[in-house]
């Protein structure tokens, strides 16, 4: 069987080392049994379980218990020699301190040989490990489906239900979108596409989407923003603008571009100056790639158990990997990962989430694109911004002259777009040297809400010149941060994300 090929392999070489515990972090329990029972004939083992539904199982036969009893009678049996002792249902139950304790005597007769060629399987969703099992537990995931395997999958279900088999350009394209999800998701979602018209059409590409948006909901993790934002919302940034172009256009038409040996685009890290557009950036390129936007926020990640954070983490990058195509929004970066590589308490977890998101980040080959927004990256572990882990840094500064004329006309064309023409934009811009985005944007709201407010029928130069005269740009209020921020970046040599005047 050439089923999870990877899962296969792993499981063999650690049931050979004699690795006590394993730990499955899925919701698939169905497959897992199967390779487990097919895994255990190739090696002369048996198979004895527990579920909370079953019982204690074993040669086929059983009782109902509880696991705790179920445990207590794996300790009491005088030979337990080349078995399996597989344990659904797991996550609540490993808060008892008589169920650790149970299992911890079980695995440590294994490393002692006491208990011989013998290996405990948890299958269950990872939400944390007990301290005292730490040493013993190795975690473990089945195999992503391959795109062709999808494809497989795609006619196999077609052909059961005798609907007609999609176009390979439209098969190619579902199998793409499908990518991530687990075979009984994949069911799902192929009945749903299919139960109203008996066909796989292009509007079901729709309805993957929303499905897809289920999952990153249920999960609570992950947020999917909704994107109004557009390139044309941008003043200035034109090199990083150009760029994402690109990688937009190869996005659009990956399969082409494979096989004209292109590589897969993997994200872009845009640091720079507070309120000067890289979050913004970040919406635009999901509405250039015509992709989901998610949001990772770090606060969600971390838990209060030992284990739960790293859980997260995995969670996260797979429901990245199943809503694919996608851009992975991580904001503030630097809050993120800052402290990666120190020594104790959170700084420890902080490296493992980190070790996680960078073998992710060099490793993946689905379309997940991710944009990383910094303000500060001085803090920032060196190895985030090697080569390969983004295909480009990009430095976001102040916006010059012409970029402040743009987006003073952007923000003036919003709110009155008639009275723009006769506002002077470019004596403006030259009083707003300094001003970042945020705080244009902040003088244009201002000048327009006090010529509301005393009766004008138009908005004027003269009175946005007033709102300048009260505005105290983010340059000024945090003038020794900003400075060592340019010369971090200066040093840095990262690519400009404007055009130079």
């Amino acid at each position: 069987m050439n089923d999870q090929p990877v899962f296969r392999k792993e499981l063999e070489e650690y049931m050979d080392a004699a690795l006590p515990i394993l730990y499955v972090d899925t919701l698939e329990n169905g497959k897992v049994q199967d390779i487990l029972a097919d895994v255990a004939k190739k090696k002369g083992r048996s198979v004895v379980s527990w579920s909370m539904h079953s019982g204690y199982v074993e040669e086929g036969g059983g009782y109902p218990t509880d696991l705790c009893g179920a445990l207590a009678s794996v300790l009491r049996e005088q030979n337990f020699t080349r078995k399996i002792l597989v344990l659904e249902d797991v996550a609540g139950e490993l808060e008892s301190p008589a169920i650790v304790s149970r299992l911890r005597c079980i695995a440590e007769r294994i490393v002692r040989s006491e208990l011989e060629d013998c290996t405990v399987v948890l299958i269950a969703p990872l939400i944390s490990i007990p301290r005292a099992l730490e040493p013993y537990i190795t975690l473990m995931n089945l195999d992503y489906l391959s795109q062709e395997k999808i494809k497989e999958h795609i006619l196999d279900f077609v052909q059961n239900n005798y609907i007609q088999a999609p176009n390979e350009e439209l098969l190619e394209q579902f199998a793409m979108h499908l990518r991530g999800l687990t075979e009984t998701e994949l069911d799902n979602i192929l009945a749903l596409t299919t139960s109203d018209d008996r066909e796989l059409n292009q509007k079901d590409l729709r309805t993957i989407l929303r499905q897809k948006q289920q999952i990153i909901k249920k999960s609570g993790i992950l947020e999917m923003v909704t994107v109004k934002e557009t390139v044309e919302d941008i003043g200035g940034l034109q090199n990083l603008k150009d760029w994402l172009r690109t990688k937009a256009q190869i996005f659009r038409d990956v399969r082409r571009a494979k096989a004209f040996g292109v590589d897969i685009p993997k994200g872009v890290l845009i640091a720079g100056m507070p309120g000067c557009g890289k979050s913004l950036t970040a919406k635009a390129a999901a509405s250039m790639f015509k992709v989901p936007l998610l949001r990772m926020d770090m606060g969600r990640l971390m838990g209060k158990y030992v284990g739960e954070s790293e859980a997260n983490m995995r969670r996260a990058l797979q429901l990245t990997e199943a809503s694919s195509p996608c851009v992975l929004w991580i904001d503030e970066l630097e809050k993120a990962f800052a402290g990666a590589g120190a020594q104790g308490g959170s700084s420890e977890v902080t490296t493992r989430l980190f070790g996680s998101f960078l073998t992710w980040m060099q490793e993946k080959d689905s379309l997940a694109f991710v944009v990383a927004t910094a303000n500060n990256i001085s803090h920032l572990p060196p190895e985030l911004m090697r080569k390969g882990r983004f295909d480009e840094i990009f430095y976001v500064d102040f916006p010059n002259q012409s970029e402040r004329e743009k987006i003073i006309s952007l923000h003036i064309g919003k709110r009155r777009s008639a009275d723009l023409a006769k506002i002077d934009v470019a004596a403006l811009a030259r009083k707003m040297k300094g001003y970042c985005g945020a705080d244009i944007e902040s003088v244009v709201r201002d000048g327009v809400e006090a010529a509301f407010v005393a009766g004008k029928a138009h908005v004027t130069t003269e009175d946005l010149q007033a709102a300048i005269g009260r505005t105290h740009p983010i340059s000024e209020t945090m003038k020794d941060a900003i400075e060592e921020m340019d010369k971090t970046y200066k040093s840095k040599k990262f690519t400009n994300a404007s055009r130079e005047e």
